[in-house]
């Protein structure tokens, strides 16, 4: 186990009571930080050092720094709940610690021991702990991410220095909705493509996001709310939505229910709340599995009544049911267009297990304070 001492350096002038009150009770969605940050650096033959709990603040950089030339980065996603007993609490920060990793290195950026990771994210969200709302489906978005800090224009081979940083956001339901979420329209991408094999599809990185703008663009326009990738070899096959992994769920009268989500194939990233919705549903007699779908298998299917709902899931969002679809050769509704059943008791079932309301056999709840 890897040892790092943190300096501790208080904020001198915090938000007030009432005006940070005031910004939990109508949080939004990453418009409001915390009064703290969590950084770190790295460089060649010192390795991870200069570990600080600090004011949050902004950054000073040359304008040759790496990073904003290059796009050498990635960041992470998760959250912080305050749960019924007023305990706070992170889900599965080791997963996020291990994507984190698998992300450094396809962009060839040091590795960061987990548990240094998760001690970074305990001391933001323990020293910020008033900033973790109470209000049913709020909680407290953490941001860890690593940027290349080396000055210079050069791209021969990866930065010689980097920061780590984590921040926080209050936050509130993503699309929200409360208890009972809206069903989402989403449009099919035929003109682009997130990821291709052997690039950087299952890594969290800005580029993956930065090049679905234009995309994400596209379906606003078209009134809908998110964009639905396809593979980009065929432009064939379902892999995920906007930030999302998505799952299609056959409810056969007679028969348990059953979910599927496209399988991992390197241009997907492997989402925590994916991978935590596979384990969970046979807890809850829904068989679950990884697969693959097309566009036209989609629609037919929910034509004729076998695919009965479609969710999407991520951290943000946690679980967003998909009503309808849109495409360029028309679209279809799944189901009456409404938030099914099996959507709806994985979502309470995941969340009750987030917000301490229900029990965690999985072992999946990281106590802060």
């Amino acid at each position: 186990m890897v040892t790092i001492d943190f300096d501790m350096i208080p904020a001198r002038d915090t938000v007030p009571a009432d005006r940070r009150e005031a910004i939990l009770a109508d949080p939004g969605f990453g418009v409001h930080f915390t009064d703290h940050m969590v950084t770190m650096r790295w460089s060649e033959g010192s390795g991870w050092h200069d570990a600080r709990l600090e004011p949050y603040g902004s950054f000073t950089f040359d304008p040759a720094t790496s990073v904003l030339h290059y796009g050498q980065e990635l960041f992470e996603g998760l959250k912080a709940y305050r749960q019924d007993n007023g305990a706070v609490v992170l889900f599965r920060p080791e997963v996020n610690a291990a994507r984190f990793n698998a992300s450094a290195r396809r962009m060839a950026m040091p590795e960061m021991p987990e548990e240094v990771f998760v001690k970074a994210l305990e001391l933001l969200a323990a020293q910020d702990q008033d900033w973790v709302p109470t209000t049913p489906g709020t909680s407290l978005y953490l941001r860890p991410f690593m940027i290349a800090t080396q000055r210079g224009l050069g791209f021969s081979h990866p930065s010689t220095s980097y920061l780590f940083c984590v921040i926080a956001s209050p936050a509130a339901a993503y699309f929200g909705g409360g208890a009972r979420p809206r069903a989402l329209t989403v449009w099919l991408s035929e003109n682009y493509s997130r990821a291709a094999p052997g690039g950087t599809g299952f890594a969290k990185v800005g580029g993956n996001y930065g090049g679905a703008l234009a995309a994400s663009r596209e379906a606003t326009e078209r009134g809908c709310d998110q964009v639905v990738w396809l593979d980009a070899a065929e432009r064939t096959w379902v892999e995920e939505m906007g930030g999302m992994n998505l799952f299609f769920v056959h409810a056969p009268e007679g028969a348990p229910p059953r979910i599927m989500t496209p399988r991992l194939t390197g241009t997907l990233l492997p989402g925590v709340t994916r991978d935590s919705l596979i384990r969970l549903a046979p807890t809850l007699g829904i068989e679950a599995g990884e697969g693959r779908i097309s566009t036209a298998q989609w629609r037919e299917q929910s034509a004729a009544g076998e695919l009965t709902e479609t969710f999407a899931c991520g951290t943000a969002a946690v679980m967003a049911p998909v009503g309808r679809v849109r495409g360029v050769s028309g679209g279809w509704t799944i189901g009456d267009g409404e938030p099914g059943p099996v959507t709806m008791r994985l979502r309470e079932e995941l969340l009750g297990i987030q917000y301490g309301l229900l029990p965690d056999p999985f072992t999946w709840i990281h106590k802060v304070c």
